[in-house]
């Protein structure tokens, strides 16, 4: 019987268990799926020890695409960042591949970062995060990868953006106007800076607490799906947006919320150079950074079955992309 078109499969955890056994030498006790997102996640726990194995989606991610997540990673790896680094099977290969229902899906065997994530982080924690992000920066800055990755600027993050959603917001011309009318304003503000001086290189573009853990003060950082080319002060831009969203939701103080960053960007300056125009183009760059993410959210929310995409999410996301730009003055 033919297989009936299919846009997204899930592939078995009780297969995989075997095939990952096998594959990778290990004596595996337990294969649990754990979340549908960007990629499939899955836990593999064995005698060996813990390990996240993710199984990209082809419409998202080229096999390309993926040799270059790699090629990041390793890199930084190998200069002593501290990463969730990729395991390699038994024939020495770091992608395994699957014929899926839809076609042909790769996975990546990684290691389990030790610790957890929290959204209350210590002083000390505060200054590791800082210090981790400039090493990393260090060893991205300038570098060119063999194999392609996402390039992060105006076409990608807010004008490519504003024209897919134009289809989303049709039934809400007001909204869409706001986004427009913001957008402009950013990208005027934005061309008063020096761009070309903003240090430039491979960025993380996800650097949210759910994508690095602490175990005391041992910290790991994974999940680099979204890492690509753009202004390395991206990063930066990500964990900004992640205390304005713990502001807007009241879980931390407006004067605490800035402290805290400017403890991360402290302990960044002791490590790396910071321009005091890449500080004060944060909370633009955020509007672009979230712009992006509304535009993916809109692209792919029906494969994740992401049950915020509707009218009320649109329409207070616009004015929430407004209010950013205020909410938390640097």
């Amino acid at each position: 019987m033919q297989i009936f078109p299919t846009q997204y499969s899930t592939l078995s955890a009780k297969a995989l268990k075997h095939r990952i056994a096998d594959s990778y030498r290990l004596k595996v006790r337990s294969c649990r799926y754990l979340m549908r997102g960007v990629s499939d996640t899955y836990v593999i726990e064995a005698e060996e020890g813990k390990f996240i194995f993710k199984i990209y989606r082809d419409m998202h991610r080229s096999l390309d695409a993926i040799q270059g997540e790699l090629e990041l990673m390793n890199i930084l790896q190998r200069e002593g960042a501290r990463i969730a680094g990729a395991v390699k099977n038994r024939a020495g290969r770091e992608i395994e591949s699957f014929q899926a229902a839809e076609g042909m899906r790769h996975g990546v065997l990684t290691h389990f970062a030790k610790g957890k994530s929290s959204q209350e982080l210590s002083d000390a924690q505060l200054d590791v995060l800082g210090r981790e992000m400039a090493f990393n920066h260090n060893v991205t800055a300038n570098l060119q990868l063999h194999y392609e990755r996402p390039v992060y600027d105006f076409e990608t993050t807010m004008h490519r953006p504003l024209q897919n959603l134009s289809v989303a917001y049709a039934d809400y011309p007001d909204d869409y106007a706001l986004l427009k009318e913001t957008a402009a304003e950013v990208e005027a503000k934005l061309q008063q800076f020096d761009l070309d001086n903003f240090s430039y290189g491979y960025v993380h573009f996800d650097y949210f607490p759910k994508n690095f853990f602490f175990d005391d003060q041992q910290f790991t950082l994974f999940d680099f799906d979204f890492a690509g080319r753009g202004w390395l002060v991206y990063d930066l831009v990500s964990l900004y947006s992640h205390f304005t969203i713990m502001l807007r939701n009241k879980l931390i103080t407006e004067e605490e919320a800035r402290r805290q960053l400017h403890r991360v960007l402290a302990a960044y300056r002791g490590t790396r150079g910071l321009s005091e125009e890449e500080q004060a183009a944060i909370p633009y760059l955020n509007f672009t950074f979230l712009l992006f993410y509304l535009e993916f959210h809109y692209l792919n929310y029906d494969d994740w079955s992401n049950t915020f995409w509707g009218e009320r999410h649109m329409k207070s996301f616009a004015k929430h992309m407004r209010d950013q730009l205020s909410i938390l003055p640097l």
